[in-house]
């Protein structure tokens, strides 16, 4: 066990033999620290909290009471193989929240990157990789194996199907099953999700150049009502513009996935 003399660990806390904790943490009461974990410096473990498995946390990431970050899989394949949960910088864990290990036909780890923030009772299944600045509402969850990249908001209640990508900046409304690819900037509703448009509001909060907008909503057009098959209008639109906001959508969607798209209505 290596404790940083400037770290903080509650008398009634659990730290198990190995695991490491870095400068400025703290460890708050009846919280969990497993004998693989690496806590970096000044993450913060609020009360009952559980860190468990091989499993490191970045720097500045808060885990809230309740939440179970490192569990095994919940995937009737796994034979109790060690695998990986590895939690990026400045994350937000709220309260309930699990995240789970990966699974050895997964790779091996799931990921997630920094800045983000999980609401409260959310889940990240085994083997998924999640970018920056993602936002998860209440209780809504990631199936094994999904990819999240960056900038996504996925509504609470919301739930993502195994093996789905949803491209950058997309974002997914409440109470909604997404069970196939979402195209970067893509906007996502109705219980059985739909594509709906491209994600306005977040493009214009970000500031991103109009000249950039319009390109965007013409490739939405050709992609909903251009000729031929979907690959081929991305193929076209590859070929077309100058936006890089439209190569993100081309080369996505030229990308290798084992799932359909949604496509415009």
């Amino acid at each position: 066990m290596s404790i940083h003399q400037t770290a903080q660990v509650h008398p009634s806390a659990v730290v198990e033999p190995g695991a490491e904790i870095g400068a400025g943490a703290i460890v708050g009461p009846f919280s969990l620290v497993g004998p693989k974990v690496v806590l970096g410096p000044g993450v913060h473990l609020k009360s009952h909290a559980v860190v468990t498995g091989l499993t490191e946390v970045g720097e500045d990431t808060v885990i809230f009471p309740g939440a179970v970050v490192g569990e095994i899989p919940q995937d009737l394949k796994f034979k109790g193989e060690e695998t990986r949960l590895v939690v990026g910088k400045r994350n937000r864990i709220r309260e309930g929240v699990t995240m789970n290990t990966g699974t050895e036909g997964g790779g091996g780890i799931t990921q997630v990157g920094d800045d983000c923030l999980f609401m409260t009772g959310s889940h990240v299944g085994h083997d998924v990789i999640v970018g920056n600045r993602v936002i998860m509402a209440n209780q809504a969850a990631l199936a094994g194996h999904c990819r999240i990249d960056d900038d996504v908001i996925i509504g609470g209640l919301s739930g993502i199907h195994q093996w789905v990508r949803i491209g950058k900046g997309a974002i997914i409304g409440a109470v909604t099953m997404v069970t196939n690819d979402v195209i970067p900037y893509g906007l996502v509703q109705a219980p059985r999700g739909e594509l709906d448009g491209l994600n306005l509001v977040g493009l214009k909060r970000k500031g991103v150049a109009r000249s950039d907008i319009t390109a965007l909503r013409a490739a939405y057009q050709m992609l909903a009502q251009g000729e031929g098959a979907f690959l081929d209008r991305a193929r076209r639109l590859a070929d077309e513009t100058e936006s890089q906001y439209v190569r993100d959508i081309v080369e996505f969607i030229l990308g290798q996935t084992d799932r359909s798209f949604l496509t415009p209505r």
